[in-house]
């Protein structure tokens, strides 16, 4: 039986199994390995034939048999090594040096951490969720150390919030590989210029990026002309059109609470469910409003209410960008674009003017957007992933873990840790016997 177990732990000479004890009662099994070798080379300096010197007694939690927890236990040599005159413990070939898991655990927790929230993988191996996180920290960053960026030439750069109190990072996604490149705290320019020395330690080159598409932050904006100067800056769709809801939102605001009486005359003496619909309707697409809100939304189009134009403001906008996004003419998308910007200086509403100002100031750069729909799309929708990491990552204490826990989901690593439960092969020969 020990050389059974042997063979099915990958064992090879001097490491056997020794015994093998199981207790129903205690739910586990435990195999004692053993080293029949006197001699061993040196871990330290790697010189051949030297001898042991001593044993040290570890531990290891090790993949399940059955429905019982498997430890394994052995006495680990220590070499003392005439060469370099040092006393080294030699590696055992199931787990990395310090872990209290065999490798094949670890490669387990980091696929299961990948699928579903830290806490619940913690529960399903009946570990402390602490425990992954220190698996996570480690295997991750030596994942990355090995990752290859240089054919990086299209990113897209963002921020997102990490805990409450307005701290922020800032993330680098590859938008032909649809990846994340980088994340690190903060959001200020100082950020592209980690990302590129960290593009440069991949093998990237960062005058080799030739598009980086963000939001309209002058942050963001400094840090890629600086770090990235051969980059053409486009600002996003996703980021424009939620500065457009921003100033509807800030119009409405206003009117309602300096003009509260005219609104509800306006719209036909509306009670607070229909002033509730309109809320929500200025912020919808037609096509997705409900009776109440289509309702609230006749009212407001046959009004002469300032939330009314600015609705109007908003709506238009989000038509330029229908007929511009992924459009061959740069010069029809900016024509449109154009007008849109003339109608909004003129519109007698502040948020609207100002927001006008914003894309005058950054034009050539919202028009890119325009025409580049993919870059937009997968943007937002990396956002959108990062924000279901944050949920699966509850309890991750620090943002390193947060920055971690994001890259082992996101980032497409290939030299994590492979999966150790992959299907068997099928039998190709022989009978199967059934039991009566």
């Amino acid at each position: 039986m020990e050389g059974l177990f042997t063979a099915a732990l990958g064992l090879q000479v001097p490491w056997e199994v020794k015994s093998v004890a199981l207790d129903t009662g205690k739910r586990r099994i435990d195999f004692e390995v053993g080293c029949e070798a006197k001699r061993l080379n040196c871990p330290a300096c790697g010189a051949a034939d030297q001898g042991v010197h001593d044993q040290v007694r570890r531990d290891w939690r090790h993949l399940d048999f059955f429905q019982f927890e498997a430890w394994l236990h052995a006495d680990v040599p220590r070499v003392n090594c005439g060469a370099c005159g040092k006393t080294s413990q030699a590696p055992v070939p199931w787990a990395r040096e310090g872990s209290g898991f065999t490798l094949l655990f670890e490669a387990l927790a980091l696929s299961l951490c990948r699928e579903m929230a830290v806490a619940q993988a913690a529960r399903l191996m009946r570990v402390t969720a602490k425990r992954l996180w220190t698996r996570i920290s480690h295997h991750v960053p030596a994942a990355r150390a090995r990752d290859d960026m240089s054919q990086v030439r299209l990113i897209g750069i963002d921020e997102t919030s990490v805990k409450k109190g307005h701290e922020y990072i800032t993330v680098v996604h590859d938008l032909e590989a649809k990846r994340l490149l980088f994340a690190c705290p903060g959001r200020d320019h100082s950020t592209l210029a980690a990302f590129a020395k960290d593009l440069t330690a991949h093998g990237g080159e960062p005058t080799a990026v030739a598009h980086a598409c963000m939001d309209m932050s002058a942050a963001y904006t400094k840090g890629v002309s600086e770090s990235l100067p051969m980059a053409e800056i486009s600002f996003d769709r996703f980021h424009v059109i939620a500065l457009a809801n921003e100033a509807m939102d800030a119009v409405r605001r206003h009117e309602m609470r300096e003009q509260p009486a005219a609104v509800r005359k306006a719209m036909g003496g509306a009670d607070k469910k229909v002033l509730k619909g309109l809320l929500w309707g200025m912020r919808k697409n037609p096509s997705e409003w409900s009776a109440k809100q289509t309702n609230a939304m006749h009212w407001l189009q046959h009004s002469n209410l300032k939330s009314a134009r600015a609705w109007r403001l908003k709506q238009a906008l989000r038509e330029v960008y229908a007929q511009g996004v992924g459009a061959n003419c740069a010069e029809a998308a900016g024509g449109a674009l154009r007008a849109w910007i003339s109608w909004a200086k003129r519109c007698r509403l502040e948020p609207f003017k100002r927001l006008a100002q914003t894309l005058s100031a950054r034009f050539d750069g919202v028009v890119r957007g325009m025409l580049d729909g993919r870059s937009n799309a997968y943007v937002e929708a990396m956002n959108g992933l990062l924000q279901q990491t944050k949920t699966a990552a509850r309890g991750f204490r620090t943002v390193e873990n947060f920055i971690h826990i994001a890259y082992l989901r996101m980032s497409k690593l290939a030299h994590l840790p492979a999966n150790p439960l992959v299907p068997a092969a099928p039998l190709s020969t022989g009978r199967i016997h059934r039991c009566a």
